[in-house]
């Protein structure tokens, strides 16, 4: 078991630690190599442009958050504490940017306001290129994200809170500011971080939708693609971590806080009828629905145009990728096999590495190496660790080269960008496992890998199966962390998009997003049945 944290820690040490430490390295050095201390970062801060693209992420990030967390609030709101009809389909509309790429609400706001949009006029002659469209697709890309964790905020109340208010005769305004806010505010602090991380972090709707409105992401993608200028992208790539690791920090040290709001005697909360505010609240939930389902709609339609906006008959030529980019639909299959690989061996990966962490006695030192280079992932931005990975992985004296420009590395990059969220899946499921289990097999003499193999796997094989699909949909989507380390003949969906819009042929971008998405869709909705197959079969225990 120790040989085994030893190997783990070592492993995440490699895909995660030592390509940071080269990304930062690489800021202290001049274009030859050469140490130049911080003459890197003074350049930065005294160049007034790139200063600008710092200040416009903070900008984006903040008005976004600003607009996204109510948003979210009030849906989850409605799903949990209202009686709202048809719950599970305004569930499941919430949750379809998540099968989309970035870029997707970006060419979405093309086809609605861009400069040939059916609603340009709305706009007043002002254009959705810059500040405004990056909002916007920002709100439409990260509602999903709030969403699910301000449910599970909601979901969770002591009835006997709110029967003591009414019988105290608090109105309704002050029972929600004094009740129900304060039970959800660590929901709404993580949320709030969440979309903030997301937002100053994302490159694929800045790229597409940004125009000349710089941010952090697209100036790594410039000085490294652009102008070839590696230390000055490490420098930015420095930059764009710092935000998102000190809100990553901010959210763990505020769900250490967390006292749990159910006791042994609370009374779970169930809503009861009342015709106006149901009806509200459904009134609400249909108009963002619609919202979602437009920005969908526009892409699919976009995607099946043969000239727009002058020539509006379907077409299925827009679907034939060879047509726009070499690599046609091998950069699909591409994504496929990568996501397959991701899903397989980063599952693997994480919970047997979750599984070692937990089960180790003792050895507490590198039990917390692991945890720490586990949880570092969620604070690093795709293009940050695709930066690094640049740095490390293609150095000359490193004898791992050969990896570079594979899909061994696609896949690698891939499962230590989303590592925390697998680990911390396999964490909790496996903290619900008595530990008698192990104790019983010992005294038996049963070997801990049987055990592991006939006990533990079985009963979290719900577990297992939700990190798959989220290592799958998440390889499928991603933009930023990949960029840079594609070739030609593993060139990405997500990637070829981004180049295909490149070229100015947004029906085709359109087109590859469109497959995206509906491939994610597909494979969540197996997931499902799936997941309710073995849940019949073998996790019937759990009912008795």
């Amino acid at each position: 078991m120790r040989a085994g944290i030893v190997a783990l820690a070592g492993l995440l040490l490699l895909i995660v630690g030592l390509p940071l430490w080269a990304l930062l390295a690489k800021g202290f050095e001049n274009r030859d190599g050469q140490f130049v201390g911080l003459a890197n970062y003074v350049a930065y801060f005294s160049t007034p442009a790139l200063f600008a693209s710092a200040l416009n992420s903070f900008h984006v990030a903040t008005v976004s958050t600003a607009i996204v967390v109510p948003l979210a609030f009030l849906y989850a709101y409605a799903l949990t504490r209202t009686c709202l009809p048809g719950k599970w389909l305004f569930q499941g509309i919430s949750l379809i940017p998540i099968f989309a790429p970035s870029l997707l609400p970006g060419l979405a706001l093309v086809y609605l306001f861009g400069t040939q949009g059916f609603f340009k006029a709305l706009l007043g002659g002002g254009s959705i290129y810059g500040f405004d469209g990056i909002v916007i697709a920002q709100v439409f890309y990260c509602f999903p994200h709030a969403t699910l964790i301000l449910v599970t905020a909601l979901a969770t109340a002591d009835a006997r809170l709110y029967e003591a208010a009414d019988a105290l005769g608090a109105s309704k305004l002050r029972v929600f500011f004094t009740v129900t806010l304060p039970g959800a505010k660590y929901g709404l602090i993580s949320a709030a971080l969440v979309v903030f991380t997301l937002v100053i972090t994302d490159f694929g709707i800045a790229k597409v939708i940004g125009g000349n409105f710089n941010v952090l992401a697209t100036d790594v993608y410039k000085q490294v693609i652009g102008q070839q200028n590696f230390s000055m992208g490490a420098v930015v790539g420095m930059v764009l971590l710092a935000p998102a690791a000190l809100a990553f920090v901010v959210d763990r040290l505020v769900q250490r806080k967390q006292v749990a709001l159910l006791t042994a005697r609370a009374v779970p909360l169930i809503p009861r009828p009342k015709p106006g505010r149901d009806i509200a609240f459904t009134l609400f939930c249909t108009v963002v629905s619609m919202g979602i389902l437009a920005i969908l709609g526009m892409a699919v339609w976009g995607s099946l145009i043969k000239y727009w906006p002058y020539n509006l008959s379907l077409t299925w030529a827009n679907y034939d990728f060879a047509t726009f980019d070499a690599n046609g639909w091998d950069s699909y299959f591409n994504s496929l096999r990568m996501a397959a690989g991701a899903a397989i061996f980063g599952t693997a990966l994480m919970f047997t590495g979750a599984w070692l962490n937990e089960k180790t006695s003792g050895f507490g030192a590198m039990r917390s190496a692991v945890q720490l280079l586990a949880f570092l992932p969620m604070a690093v931005p795709g293009i940050v660790l695709g930066l690094g990975y640049i740095f490390f992985f293609n150095a000359a004296g490193n004898p791992l080269n050969f990896l570079y420009a594979t899909m061994a590395i696609l896949v690698i990059n891939t499962v230590a960008h989303f590592y925390t969220v697998g680990h911390l899946t396999a964490t909790t499921a496996l903290k619900q496992i008595d530990p008698e289990f192990e104790a019983v097999s010992a005294s038996l003499k049963v070997p801990i890998w049987r055990t592991f193999a006939r006990v533990t796997a079985p009963i979290c094989l719900p577990a297992i199966l939700d990190i798959a699909i989220y290592l799958f949909v998440n390889a499928m989507t991603t933009v930023s962390s990949v960029i840079f380390l594609y070739a030609p003949d593993t060139k990405l969906a997500s990637v070829a998009a981004v180049n295909i819009e490149e070229a100015g042929t947004t029906a085709a971008a359109a087109a590859l997003c469109v497959v995206i998405v509906a491939t994610s869709a597909a494979v969540k909705a197996l997931h499902l049945v799936a997941d309710r197959f073995l849940f019949a079969r073998l996790q019937a225990w759990r009912r008795r």
